[in-house]
């Protein structure tokens, strides 16, 4: 751990969440198998204190500082995520259309699949123009459980 950067875990009804960040906020969340030693701090405990809200349907947006190193297609793309209301999904080719670029949904897809901050930014309400859940990062099964807990609020 270098000085600065911090890391800490929040054990989700999907799995183990590591949660990374800086001093200025958090840089990544993300399903892990694995964990290490706890380095955390106020973003960290916010982030967490914010997951458990939303697993127990407390929560439908997040307020945290969010610092995740992005190109500056891949910030309007994933800022475009963000817009997408708890509950409700938008088509990969929509998610284009919405950020003026209708002939690059496969730069889009490409783009969420590198979301470095899991379930903040909603990447799991995109989904196939078919209504098909197409892929996740974190398996498609996990997609599919998010979507379903947003649901049933």
């Amino acid at each position: 751990m270098t000085m600065g950067v911090y890391q800490g875990y929040y054990s989700s009804p999907l799995g183990m969440i590591e949660i990374k960040s800086t001093n200025e906020g958090v840089t990544s969340v993300q399903f892990v198998e694995d964990v290490s030693e706890n380095f955390i701090n106020t973003h960290i405990e916010e982030c967490i204190q914010q997951l458990e809200e939303y697993f127990n349907r407390k929560r439908t947006s997040f307020s945290l500082n969010l610092c995740p190193s992005l190109t500056a297609f891949q910030q309007n793309v994933l800022h475009q995520l963000s817009v997408i209301s708890y509950g409700k999904t938008q088509s990969y080719s929509q998610l284009a259309a919405s950020i003026g670029q209708p002939a690059s949904t496969r730069a889009v897809a490409n783009a969420i699949g590198k979301n470095p901050i899991a379930i903040i930014i909603p990447c799991h309400r995109v989904i196939g123009k078919n209504k098909d859940l197409r892929g996740y990062a974190w398996g498609k099964w996990r997609k599919e459980k998010l979507i379903a807990l947003e649901q049933i609020s």
